[in-house]
């Protein structure tokens, strides 16, 4: 079995959890834990910037297939010749940091040049929908990637939410648009959908109960103050949605 059919694997069981170190995460030390703590945790895969040499780490550390971000065409392609195992086109954050919002046609742009670059490689290829726009608007460029031979879609609501509570119901209010994102995608589309953008162990829960195949986390491990913090964040995202798991299973 290859790298990426561990994560396909969890897709098809509904439980597959991928650890987001940030698509503007350059620091080789902080991915090198990220990617550990998503390894020791058991996680389904791991997504990483467009760096040669945390790509290179990344390989080394972990049996997990690796993800690369980027909203280059290029550096994707280079990513995949570098050994990536997938490729995601996107993880926005570090556009939305610079205040720059993407639109569905920019987002279509990149993944059409994208496909054609990697036509003949049979890479998974996964495309996020900017939770900014209309959901008619998201539906929409859902379906058109699908259409261009995307494998999976992933989802995003966090930048466009601020919570005003703390505990479990700011951690909710986070992923709210993110998991009701989740809902109309996956009703619209014959590809699983992952869900991303605020997801902690509170909310991973909900995230499978709207439809997702997946959840993608990142600032629950990666802002974590030391790598045990990590390795703990990332456990429990991974132990909350096995549980899920196999509660679906025992009630079939």
């Amino acid at each position: 079995m290859s790298r990426i059919d561990i994560f396909k694997k969890h897709l098809d069981e509904k439980r597959a959890v991928k650890v987001i170190a940030g698509i503007d995460n350059h620091d080789l030390e902080l991915a090198r834990k990220v990617v550990y703590a998503a390894e020791q945790a058991h996680a389904s895969a791991v997504d990483v910037s467009f760096d040669k040499e945390i790509i290179s780490m990344a390989k080394e550390v972990t049996e997990l297939p690796v993800f690369v971000s980027s909203i280059n065409p290029l550096e994707l392609k280079a990513a995949v010749d570098l050994g990536a195992d997938a490729v995601e086109i996107g993880n926005f954050d570090t556009l939305y940091k610079n205040g720059t919002k993407i639109s569905a046609s920019e987002v279509l742009k990149i993944a059409q040049e994208t496909m054609k670059l990697l036509a003949n490689t049979q890479t998974f290829v996964c495309a996020t929908v900017p939770g900014h726009l209309d959901i008619t608007e998201q539906v929409n460029l859902a379906v058109q990637l699908e259409e261009l031979g995307v494998n999976l879609i992933q989802t995003e609501g966090a930048a466009t939410t601020k919570a005003t509570h703390s505990g479990a119901r700011g951690l909710m209010e986070i992923a709210e648009v993110s998991i009701a994102n989740t809902i109309e995608l996956s009703r619209n589309l014959s590809i699983p959908v992952m869900t991303a953008s605020g997801i902690s162990s509170v909310t991973a829960p909900m995230a499978f109960a709207a439809g997702a195949s997946a959840i993608g986390v990142g600032s629950c491990i990666n802002k974590c103050e030391n790598l045990l913090a990590m390795m703990a964040a990332a456990r429990s995202v991974v132990e909350a949605v096995n549980k899920v798991s196999e509660e679906t299973k025992l009630s079939v």
